[in-house]
């Protein structure tokens, strides 16, 4: 069986969908901790075993009282995590993005689990030192949730260093901009691509931040944007060689497109990709994000290429479009 850690998120719902759909399999097991009243459509549509709290999931891989480890486990993708990057309780954030994920890839280690997970592009905090996936040490986040992903990107790193207990194959993924369908319980943290929709429905108009940086237009931020089609596929392809007996690259990896794309264009696109002319307001950056915002970023993906990952990724216009033609415009948006 494979578990999946926030496996009714984004992310996590869209591997389960390339397992079903793409590898015939159904031997999944779902973690998640569901607080959104929506959240759970994310599931309906997924063929697996059995759900879990994740408050459940380590009991659980013991066997309960029994403390004794499960056999049947064949691996592990950990996606669960607080990824609101505006949240300010640093103490939840070491809970559930450190040692939650110090548990997991400590029983992957000593039960012989591969064992994949969710990093951030967030750890690269304002981008002054590149997105070079190749090291990581001196990089310094711009927020806690940045920070407590790239805590753990180091600690297992460090583990590795001192010759610990690992799991034997292992991949954390820094995420770059991931945007698609099963993002609708975000709220505010959900992808422009998703909050342009439906402004542009519902008034008319796409609002776009305004640029407090020079050099930038407004607009005209660039980002990394990802379909979550092409995140799932990347960590299914290092699931696979992992349970196909092949050489594995552990490692942190980038996973973006390589190609930095204006938040002008991608307004433009999802307008587009609904047949209507495009018209961009431009507001003014909550405080909150001011001085916390990142105007570029543009994975470095040579290290992911150089594992043999050879797909190609969506592009922008036809991310967007297969988001909003086959989904967003659909009364059941659900993937």
């Amino acid at each position: 069986m494979i578990v999946i850690t926030g496996g009714a998120g984004m992310i996590g719902s869209i591997i389960a969908w390339h397992l079903n759909t793409k590898l015939q399999r159904d031997d999944l097991v779902i973690t998640d901790h569901i607080t959104h009243e929506n959240q759970w459509q994310n599931l309906v549509k997924r063929r697996y075993v059995q759900y879990l709290d994740k408050s459940q999931l380590l009991e659980w891989l013991n066997r309960g009282s029994e403390q004794k480890a499960r056999t049947d486990i064949t691996a592990i993708i950990h996606m669960g995590a607080i990824s609101a990057t505006t949240e300010r309780d640093f103490n939840k954030l070491v809970t559930d993005n450190i040692h939650y994920s110090q548990n997991l890839w400590n029983w992957c280690a000593e039960n012989k689990v591969p064992f994949f997970y969710a990093s951030s592009a967030a750890t690269y905090g304002d981008g002054e030192q590149g997105y070079d996936d190749v090291s990581i040490e001196s990089l310094r986040p711009l927020n806690g949730y940045g920070y407590s992903k790239h805590f753990f990107d180091q600690w297992a790193l460090r583990q590795v260093a001192n010759k610990e207990a690992t799991p034997p194959a292992w991949a954390g993924f820094k995420f770059f901009n991931v945007y698609g369908p099963n993002e609708y319980h975000k709220e505010r943290m959900a992808s422009v691509a998703f909050h342009s929709f439906n402004q542009f429905k519902e008034t008319g108009t796409v609002k776009l931040f305004k640029s407090h940086k020079q050099g930038y237009e407004d607009g005209m931020q660039l980002r990394d944007f990802v379909y979550v089609k092409d995140a799932a596929a990347v960590v299914i392809h290092f699931l696979q060689n992992a349970l196909d007996g092949k050489p594995c690259s552990n490692g942190i990896y980038n996973i973006g497109t390589g190609k930095a794309r204006a938040f002008k264009d991608l307004a433009t696109s999802v307008m587009v990709s609904m047949s209507k002319a495009s018209h961009i307001t431009y507001i003014e950056m909550p405080e909150d994000l001011q001085g916390r915002y990142q105007y570029f970023t543009e994975a470095s993906m040579a290290k992911l290429r150089a594992t043999g990952y050879a797909d190609s990724f969506w592009s922008l216009e036809d991310g967007v479009k297969d988001y909003v033609q086959n989904y967003l415009m659909h009364e059941d948006a659900y993937c």
